[in-house]
């Protein structure tokens, strides 16, 4: 059993062209020890139409990498490089969301934020 404490620093953004983010928040830096777990909320004030919710990584020296793409009463769309089983999520809502990393290790020490966005009828061109 290693004590060696991680920090997953966690950070909100709203993602689109039209407002600063300040509408998003965001569970602040956790401290964790190796073996746990950790859940990081997001939730938002934007309103019900603002119901995507995508979550990113960035690990130290790294570009920033997308998780995983969520949705309400839909199934989260994983990158290739992230499984379901490290990391899961929660979309009870149009405003809220949850990220967890399950069994920490020194790896997983790093930035992760979410993003929001607003649906539209383009956004499946656009993907």
């Amino acid at each position: 059993q290693s004590y060696m404490r991680l920090c997953l620093v966690t950070l909100a953004v709203l993602h689109t062209d039209l407002t600063d983010g300040s509408d998003v928040t965001q569970t602040p830096k956790l401290w964790k020890n190796e073996g746990e777990n950790a859940t990081i909320d997001c939730s938002h004030t934007k309103g019900p139409l603002y119901f995507q919710m995508y979550w990113y990584r960035q690990l130290p020296g790294e570009g920033m990498k997308q998780i995983v793409f969520t949705m309400s009463n839909s199934k989260p769309d994983y990158q290739p490089d992230f499984k379901e089983e490290k990391f899961s999520v929660t979309k009870p809502d149009a405003a809220s969301g949850t990220l967890t990393v399950k069994d920490l290790v020194a790896e997983d020490k790093g930035l992760y934020f979410c993003a929001v966005s607003e649906h539209s009828d383009t956004d499946s061109l656009n993907r």
